[in-house]
């Protein structure tokens, strides 16, 4: 069925059954909506208006995978939980400081949750260079430069995260102490017809392989790693007298952090006698010494909105350790818990491993998702958390789509997708001036297929527009 046959079914469907004014939508009109879905594929569904009247349901108490709306769970808890949230973040910026005694003390670099440090050359905010300028300006000799991450547990993946995630700029690896999302950039630079691309390795990795210039057609180049390695392999082709960034997760953030550093260290005339290395905590995190210098980046909220508009995986991740001073995983859980205890959630309708919603053990129903919107609108920082939320064909994971249709600009909802799995939750409005709190999650999909379009139908239906 063509997107305008679904909109005229939609349309035709709303005047058969109309949702305003707490009237719900008819059972048959609902599953004629639903009827395209893939055979075999599961929904549940729950759609409220803003007195809690229910205006369309389907398995609203089906335990099923979240996907990326756990998101919404985690910056609920950052908001409500941590301190002064709109105000630049002092205690998440990474410092520098110069320990051990002689004349080439080591450098030690810090990271404590901050997700937006920045090594790219033209960083105006939160950036290593500001580090490394500080370190440059007290000293020109130095010895090893250390990443230390201890800050946090040394829990780089999430429980029940695949291992085929690990290797993507999405999986990338957790760490208290992040550069550049954690994603370092090879450069392939294509030669003459028939003769190997030269392979620029970033800073910090290991990049093997061969790359074949070729005289035309699509760049055809693969990447390969080992889980838990910062050693690459890339392979195929491309164009003669092209070139191409390849993006690399990296597996070890501390010392690759440290690396970066070092090479800045050199830039700067700063003679560095040992290597780059990493130190992560052993039980549990020790004292600091005192700083050269520290960053103090912007307000948390803004990351909070810059998670859900793009489903940022590593910040959630950072967002959920940072919800308790020890910087484990199992006590920010704990700490998420607690501080959602006020949103009434039923007991058993809420189970997550994870801060992102990469664990493929998470489950939630669509009854606790409603619940916890319904609850976060209604808080002081609800509007700063709804506005992050990504906007029908205009931002971050919505931005292409219902483009064209009369919800663009006016639905903001979280996207979650993993395989198998679609879901959406969030708030639209309503031709007649309601505003509806929804959770749609799909899953079981077969492999190849998709209920975008058969959402996208719901909604705009719900909509009446």
């Amino acid at each position: 069925m063509t997107i305008a046959a679904r909109l005229g079914l939609a349309l035709a469907l709303l005047v058969a059954a109309p949702v305003a004014q707490g009237r719900g939508m008819a059972e048959p009109a609902l599953d004629a909506i639903l009827a395209p879905l893939p055979a075999g594929a599961r929904i549940g569904l729950l759609v409220v208006d803003e007195t809690g009247t229910v205006v369309a349901q389907r398995n609203a108490d089906a335990r099923m995978v979240p996907a990326s709306t756990t998101k919404l769970f985690t910056t609920a808890a950052a908001l409500a939980t941590l301190p002064a949230t709109d105000q630049p973040d002092t205690t998440g910026g990474a410092s520098v400081s110069l320990e051990g005694a002689g004349s080439r003390p080591d450098v030690v670099l810090r990271g404590h949750g901050d997700a937006r440090l920045s090594a790219a050359p033209d960083c105006t905010v939160d950036c290593l260079a500001t580090l490394a300028d500080a370190i440059a300006a007290r000293t020109r000799r130095v010895g090893q430069v250390i990443g230390d991450d201890s800050a946090m547990a040394d829990e780089r993946w999430p429980s029940g995260m695949s291992w085929d995630n690990m290797a993507t700029p999405s999986g990338t690896a957790v760490s208290a102490l992040t550069l550049d999302d954690n994603i370092a950039l090879a450069t392939v630079i294509a030669g003459a017809e028939g003769t190997p691309a030269k392979i620029e390795a970033p800073v910090g990795l290991a990049v093997t392989g061969t790359v074949m210039s070729v005289r035309a057609g699509p760049v055809a180049v693969a990447r390969s790693t080992l889980p838990g390695s910062d050693r690459w392999q890339l392979g195929g082709t491309i164009p003669a007298g092209s070139n191409l960034r390849v993006p690399l997760a990296v597996a070890d953030p501390a010392a690759r952090a440290a690396a970066v550093l070092r090479a800045m260290l050199v830039a700067r005339g700063v003679a560095v006698r040992g290597p780059a290395l990493a130190r992560h905590r052993l039980g549990t995190a020790s004292p600091e010494p005192t700083t050269l210098a520290r960053l103090v980046p912007p307000p948390l909220a803004d990351d909070v909105a810059l998670t859900l508009r793009n489903s940022q995986n590593l910040h959630a991740e950072l967002l959920l350790r940072r919800l308790a001073p020890s910087g484990t995983v199992a006590d920010g859980i704990a700490a998420r818990t607690a501080a959602l205890a006020p949103v009434g959630l039923v007991p058993g309708s809420v189970s997550l491993y994870d801060g992102s919603g990469m664990s493929t053990y998470n489950r939630v129903t669509p009854r606790a998702l409603v619940t916890l919107l319904r609850w976060g609108q209604a808080q002081s920082w609800g509007g700063t958390w709804i506005g992050g939320f990504p906007v029908a064909g205009q931002s971050g994971t919505l931005k292409n789509r219902l483009r064209g249709t009369a919800l663009e600009g006016k639905l903001r909802a979280k996207t979650g997708t993993l395989l198998g799995t679609q879901a959406l939750a969030g708030v639209l409005p309503t031709a007649d001036g309601h505003t509806l709190a929804f959770a749609v999650l799909v899953g079981d999909l077969p492999e190849g297929t998709s209920a975008t379009a058969v959402v996208d139908t719901l909604l705009l239906a719900l909509a009446g527009l």
